[in-house]
């Protein structure tokens, strides 16, 4: 099986044509490899494994999208999972992505895949608490991977969140656990979306966020 299978398994998703999306994942494939030996992009494991591990991993949320979903927010890009995937496959559509990394040397690379495959992306180098919500629109979709537990991400979100807006989440097994501790002080309406990569993860769809009155 070819290294892009797993991606391809998305296409009837992409906006355009599987090559063209295909010729860009793999522009960006070689950018990472490029930017990894001065930045730790992705871990030195799985840097050999960009297919599999994190573009067929980010893909798996084009799925879970709706027609109304164009504006995303992606927090704590790091090397850009799961939102630069996203947004190149779904370039020249309607869909705007900003993308919140407060590594400086990150979101130089960030920008740098953005401007490279001309993608429709917004890279803030500063972290969420920082910005202001006025300055983006609510977003649609909140994405976010490998950066918080649960309770922290709430933290987080809670400023952009709208009433349409919904948080797609890649977790791993532990999120029955980061769940219980985020209800302790949030209310959020939840599904699990059983991982298409990771044996006992999930995407956790959470709407209706908001935070438990204190008594």
């Amino acid at each position: 099986m070819s290294e892009t299978a797993a991606s391809l398994k998305y296409a009837p998703y992409f906006v355009r044509s599987a090559d063209q999306t295909i010729g860009d994942l793999e522009s960006y494939a070689q950018l990472v490899r490029k930017w990894q030996a001065v930045q730790n992009l992705v871990s030195r494991e799985t840097l050999n494994q960009v297919w599999t591990r994190h573009f067929a991993d980010s893909l798996q949320i084009l799925p879970l999208l709706r027609a109304g979903d164009h504006n995303f927010m992606d927090l704590g890009s790091g090397g850009g999972f799961p939102a630069l995937p996203l947004a190149i496959a779904l370039k020249g559509g309607p869909q705007r992505f900003v993308l919140v990394e407060p590594n400086g040397r990150k979101a130089s690379f960030l920008r740098t895949v953005a401007r490279e495959l001309g993608l429709a992306v917004t890279v803030f180098a500063r972290r969420s608490d920082q910005i202001d919500s006025r300055e983006t629109p609510n977003p649609d979709v909140i994405t976010s991977r490998a950066l918080a537990a649960m309770p922290l991400l709430c933290d987080w979100m809670e400023p952009f969140f709208a009433s349409k807006t919904r948080a797609l989440l890649h977790k791993g097994r532990e999120y029955v656990e980061e769940l219980a501790d985020s209800g302790a002080h949030w209310h959020h309406d939840v599904l699990m979306v059983p991982s298409d990569t990771d044996p006992g993860g999930v995407i956790l769809e959470i709407t209706n966020l908001r935070r438990k009155s204190v008594r």
